[in-house]
């Protein structure tokens, strides 16, 4: 007797049974996986304009008390918040410093209408007038 050659139907079902259900756990893996490196991209966005804004502080702006806001890209909400610490140290040579805490906040929505954010905080040392 010959022996057949192909596949039976038995084999051929187990087959699409076995694809039907690990076809689906790929997919969802990779869609995660697209998902997380879209995220990343904004976190990155998000460290990048913080990093600004506090760059910008005391460089291309005074150290003024107070709150600054601003938008980015049309999507990233920016805010600079500069406060007072009520600790003036002396130093040996009678110079008297004063202290500025820092925050930069940076807010936006992903694009599954999450609201997310990223704070960068600092404490910054000045000559007290």
């Amino acid at each position: 007797m010959k022996a057949s050659k192909g596949f039976s139907l038995l084999e051929m079902l187990v087959a699409f049974s076995l694809l039907a259900i690990t076809l689906p756990v790929l997919l969802k893996i990779f869609s995660s996986g697209v998902n997380t490196a879209f995220i990343a991209e904004e976190y990155t966005a998000a460290v990048q304009i913080a990093t600004s804004r506090m760059a910008v502080s005391g460089v291309e702006e005074a150290w003024l008390v107070g709150e600054s806001t601003g938008i980015e890209n049309e999507k990233y909400h920016w805010r600079t918040t500069i406060r007072l610490i009520n600790h003036p140290i002396h130093t040996a040579d009678d110079t008297r410093l004063e202290f500025l805490q820092v925050d930069v906040t940076v807010s936006w929505d992903d694009a599954t209408k999450q609201a997310r954010s990223f704070e960068l905080n600092t404490l910054v040392a000045k000559h007290k007038e």
